[in-house]
């Protein structure tokens, strides 16, 4: 884990021999997490493929990521993440209450993560891209208003990245403090996912220590990230 100032991210050419050679795999798993779940979409994602960490005026982050579709990115990463080079990296709103607490979305029954717990956020997709760049910061915008309806103007977004990488994933963590207690949150991000149709959300839950998460099925990069933020 270590922070940075700012993330150079851009979008380059890449031939991902996973996705050419495993053609045929992919299409099955893809019919097969569909026929669980029929309100999956096989959209465009972006994954990365070169990533470098520079230490100096604060720190950067400079990263390459290609094109590819959202079938094969699950497929790889249910596959066990093959190859060496590919990962996800993806960036979130890391959402604190003015009383201290962490708010994780718990994903809804639809969805590919259902049940799993963590920050708003988002695979990269080509929403995300400006001219020939990724823009992280804005995709940390855009997930956090469209799972929980909390917009920019809302917080406090801290210009410091907090980067987790464990191994194919490299969580991009934005902290985002909001001037309401934890309960208020939840309260109006509750209202916000009744006038949804189909939220992405089941809604918001409140950790407050790490014995919290015991409750709860968070990723271990969160868990990382919150154990540093707690002192644990």
């Amino acid at each position: 884990m270590f922070h940075v100032a700012r993330i150079d991210a851009q979008v380059a050419p890449f031939d991902w021999d996973f996705a050419r050679a495993r053609a045929g795999e992919i299409s099955a798993h893809w019919a097969g997490m569909v026929a669980a779940k029929p309100a999956l979409y096989d959209g465009r994602v972006l994954l990365g493929c070169d990533i470098a960490h520079t230490p100096e005026n604060g720190g950067a982050l400079q990263a390459k990521y290609f094109e590819t579709a959202f079938s094969a990115f699950m497929a790889w990463r249910d596959f066990g993440f093959p190859g060496a080079r590919v990962f996800n990296g993806f960036a979130m709103a890391a959402l604190r209450s003015a009383d201290g607490a962490f708010l994780l979305g718990e994903m809804a029954a639809h969805t590919a993560n259902a049940g799993k717990s963590y920050f708003p956020a988002g695979t990269p997709d080509l929403d995300d891209i400006v001219g020939d760049t990724v823009d992280l910061a804005g995709s940390v915008a855009r997930e956090l208003r469209e799972e929980t309806g909390i917009a920019v103007g809302d917080g406090d977004f801290d210009p410091i990245w907090t980067i987790v990488r464990l191994g194919p994933r490299i969580a991009c963590m934005r902290p985002v403090r909001l001037d309401m207690c934890a309960e208020e949150i939840v309260a109006r991000v509750d209202d916000f996912l009744a006038r949804d149709a189909e939220p992405e959300l089941a809604g918001l839950r409140i950790v407050r220590n790490m014995r919290d998460l015991d409750r709860l099925n968070a990723p271990q990069f969160i868990r990382v990230y919150l154990a540093h933020e707690f002192g644990a």
